[in-house]
């Protein structure tokens, strides 16, 4: 890690804990609370009124931080307009959601047209901007690099809103998606250091963003993050991995996004299927552990612990 990531990491850090206690008066004044589901583990009725839209925080530190180095470290000027991006989409359904007091926000062919349209400006920044290539780095292949032609877009399309849902859903317990996403952040560091790619100012200010607002997620939770964050989080994580040609890591380091947004999509289907029977006791799957008797800290303890696991993994396959 260079020097210009540690003092990212840091003053993104700093940035997160000053601006917190602020952002969550600022939060409480609006009366931006969340809703619980009311067919949730009961042990989260509870956390009903609590502030959300604390994704401010990390986008806050992350887009601050990073104007310090954009004109040294050019390649971090995609990931931050996805990012941000992202979570602006965030941004607008949470907002609906306590302007209009609807729990479900901006529909879901809205934030399936944004998301869509930022995507696209994303690749072709990448196609007409850059001289980044869509070239895939397969994993345990010492480095062979697989060039699919005109299938990357479709397959950009896909990798991003589906790690963006992923994310999304991941946001459900206190802390889960920081704690998940911090050690994918120490990955996409050493992995890009490792290859030579110089966009650590970049994962930084989302590392220190996300320890930060940690401090004031982790269990019991005094702010949520909200769609604002946890968009802006998947936005992030699949940003950097095309930068550094690593969209098909995404599969081993961010598992946890992918088991949420799967577990998503068999509960519904198999839900219309079998007529209102359910292959899961709750979905996203975090919910089907808590139905199952663990406790919240212990359910977001395991995924971090997995997630650990599975990034020093996906290392050796660099």
């Amino acid at each position: 890690m260079s020097k210009a990531g540690v003092m990212a990491t840091l003053i993104s850090f700093v940035i997160s804990v000053i601006i917190g206690p602020g952002v969550m008066v600022f939060l409480k004044r609006l009366k931006v609370r969340q809703t619980v589901r009311t067919d949730g583990p009961e042990t989260h009725l509870v956390k009903t009124g609590t502030p959300t839209m604390g994704g401010l925080m990390i986008l806050g530190a992350f887009a601050l931080t990073s104007l310090f180095f954009f004109k040294d470290y050019p390649e971090i000027i995609p990931v931050n307009l996805l990012t941000l991006g992202f979570g602006l989409i965030g941004f607008i359904d949470d907002s609906i959601k306590v302007v209009f007091r609807r729990s479900d926000g901006l529909k879901a062919w809205q934030k399936m047209l944004l998301q869509f349209a930022l995507a696209t400006a994303f690749i072709a920044y990448l196609q007409f901007a850059t001289d980044i290539s869509f070239a895939l780095r397969i994993p345990f292949t010492n480095g062979y690099m697989w060039n699919i032609g005109w299938l990357a877009y479709p397959l950009a399309y896909i990798v991003i809103v589906g790690t963006n849902n992923g994310a999304n859903f991941t946001d459900g317990l206190d802390g889960l998606l920081s704690v998940v996403t911090i050690p994918i952040c120490i990955f996409l560091l050493i992995a890009t250091n490792t290859l030579g790619i110089e966009i650590d100012p970049c994962i930084g200010a989302m590392l220190g963003a996300l320890l930060g607002f940690l401090l004031y997620n982790a269990y019991p939770a005094s702010v949520f993050m909200g769609d604002t964050g946890s968009l802006a989080i998947g936005a992030f994580v699949v940003g950097v991995c095309y930068i550094a040609n690593l969209p098909l890591y995404i599969v081993i380091i961010a598992f946890v996004y992918l088991a949420e947004v799967v577990s998503v999509m068999l509960q519904v289907g198999y839900f219309k299927l079998t007529h209102g029977k359910r292959l899961f006791r709750m979905a996203p799957i975090h919910h089907h552990f808590e139905k199952g008797g663990m406790k919240e800290t212990r359910v977001v303890a395991l995924f971090a612990i997995f997630t650990t696991i599975m990034c020093f993994f996906a290392l050796l396959g660099l």
